[in-house]
């Protein structure tokens, strides 16, 4: 079986519906069944704008960048884009193959 993970490139005031974008995200993908989702605070970067977004102290507010992550099968994950891409119209999502390695079934001696 494949496995995916999808990367959404957001940012700290992306909104959906009047909540923060990432955790709509978040919920989206937990009410979707998806086996895993993870939210990456970052400390800098910067996209099709070009201008860099940072936490130096000296740029408070700076809408630092988000990126939303979700791991689970390809059909799982490519199920829910077309939701995604209503919800966030214009971010940037990034879809990638991976192995997932099974926990190991160590017994405790």
């Amino acid at each position: 079986m494949k496995h995916v993970i999808l990367r959404i490139y957001l940012s700290e005031k992306d909104t959906h519906r009047g909540k923060a974008a990432y955790h709509a995200v978040l919920e989206f993908f937990k009410e979707a069944g998806i086996a895993g989702a993870t939210v990456h605070h970052c400390i800098e970067g910067y996209g099709v704008d070009h201008i860099i977004h940072t936490a130096n102290v000296l740029r408070l507010g700076a809408d630092l960048p988000i990126i939303v992550q979700a791991v689970d099968t390809e059909d799982s994950i490519r199920a829910i884009v077309p939701q995604l891409r209503q919800m966030l119209p214009r971010e940037l999502m990034i879809l990638q193959e991976v192995e997932v390695i099974p926990p190991s079934q160590v017994k405790n001696s």
